[in-house]
């Protein structure tokens, strides 16, 4: 079942979803021009990530493989498709507390997100929620990514 966006009013709202999963969202594949593209805009052209040829004769994972940022970078890809917050000005990220990468992503692989809310707290001016957050690789038993995120919302809307 692909999901689609749960709508939280305030905090209120968002407490009463904290422990439960939203998603999966639809999948996206992993292109190697996307792949490029944040290598360029990072500055990591690794051979593991960039290099064709070299990857399909070195790498163990016969093909190039996304970075570990990128991957996790496609959380605002995937956040609209299961979480929209209302009744606040504006919404920031404010960190990770902790991120892994259990899994690699070769180029071609397709993705999907999850989340559940596991904290919600009063901060001045608005909420903060803590929100791990999944991106799964399709055909692997490890997921791709998985990040404990530190989100706040701030004002009244």
């Amino acid at each position: 079942m692909i999901a689609t966006a749960t709508i939280a009013n305030g905090i209120e709202g968002i407490r009463a979803l904290v422990g439960t999963q939203l998603g999966p969202t639809e999948w996206l594949e992993v292109t190697q021009q996307r792949v490029n593209q944040f290598a360029d805009a990072t500055s990591d052209h690794q051979w593991i990530h960039v290099d064709v040829e070299r990857a399909q004769a070195e790498s163990p994972y016969k093909s190039t493989i996304a970075h570990g940022y990128l991957t996790m970078s496609l959380v605002p890809h995937f956040m609209p498709q299961l979480l929209e917050v209302t009744g606040f000005a504006m919404g920031i990220n404010y960190g990770a507390e902790r991120v892994r990468f259990p899994a690699p992503v070769p180029v071609g692989s397709k993705l999907r997100g999850s989340l559940v809310i596991t904290e919600v707290s009063e901060i001045p001016g608005g909420v903060q929620m803590l929100v791990t957050f999944t991106i799964e690789r399709e055909d692997s038993e490890k997921p791709a990514c998985v990040a404990v995120l530190v989100l706040r919302n701030y004002g009244d809307a």
